[in-house]
């Protein structure tokens, strides 16, 4: 449930810097990389890079460290990975290259709605 509550709460600071389309997957029954990815994109590269340090800011404020975050810099794809979840920011016609939705369709979605 911990997991949970910390994929959750990326999912709500996201939001706060106007992320398009965030989606929440349940992946740990399917890969042992992590439990949850949160999967969204921004339209521009600086609007990329804004979500990705916001969300850095406010987990730290929150007390979560990332482990590790890749392609801030250029702001096309960005990983950030908080362990037990891992959140993958795009530039949005980079998202749609790379379609990560589709390629873990089994993955079960979550909503903000469905936990709260």
């Amino acid at each position: 449930m911990e997991a949970l509550n910390k994929a959750l709460l990326c999912l709500r600071i996201v939001k706060e810097r106007k992320a398009i389309n965030p989606v929440l997957m349940e992946v740990g029954a399917l890969t042992s990389i992590t439990d949850y990815f949160l999967v969204t994109s921004g339209n521009s590269t600086r609007q990329v890079q804004a979500i990705s340090r916001h969300l850095n800011t406010r987990m730290r404020e929150e007390g979560f460290r990332a482990y590790g975050i890749e392609g801030e810099q250029e702001g096309n794809w960005v990983l950030l990975d908080y362990g037990d979840v891992v959140i993958h920011v795009f530039y949005d016609p980079v998202r749609a290259f790379y379609d990560l939705e589709g390629f873990w369709m089994e993955a079960s979605r979550i909503g903000l709605n469905d936990k709260e």
